[in-house]
């Protein structure tokens, strides 16, 4: 994807957690879109943070999705992404994508891989890998309207 181009909808997902969201259900909000998988060492690691955001930002307007992305056949069992989904408590809606629908819709690669989308739904930063989390943070505080932190 673009900057500036529109979020997708969430086509093909398998199984929604935590509850189902659409595209109109993210309109006027700023929104982190997370791609994740059960096999990525990296995506766990980056889970604390993207938990922190979620609950200190949601005042913000600010909405939280997951999107696992199987990165093999394995990665494909849905109780085993149940499991990790409870265990790393991601209790804001998470999509299982075992048909790579939705990550074909955002041309993503990637994992973990982060979107931020605008009250617009317009993408406005992508990182991809755990260690441009910092990036991500800079350009959420922007969209929140949030002075840096020092």
């Amino acid at each position: 994807m673009r900057l500036r181009e529109e979020l997708p909808d969430f086509p093909g997902i398998t199984e929604w957690v935590n509850g189902q969201v659409s595209k109109a259900d993210l309109a006027g909000s700023p929104v982190l879109i997370h791609f994740w998988s059960v096999s990525c060492y990296m995506c766990k690691e980056s889970m604390p943070q993207i938990l922190e955001w979620r609950d200190k930002y949601a005042e913000n307007g600010l909405k939280v999705i997951g999107i696992h992305m199987p990165r093999s056949e394995a990665d494909t069992d849905i109780a085993k992404i149940k499991e990790t989904i409870v265990e790393h408590k991601l209790t804001h809606p998470i999509a299982i994508d075992n048909e790579m629908k939705t990550v074909d819709a955002f041309q993503n690669e990637y994992v973990p891989a982060f979107y931020l989308f605008d009250e617009n739904l317009q993408l406005r930063h992508f990182q991809a890998g755990e260690k441009g989390l910092n990036l991500v943070k800079k350009r959420l505080h922007r969209i929140l309207g949030i002075e840096e932190e020092s």
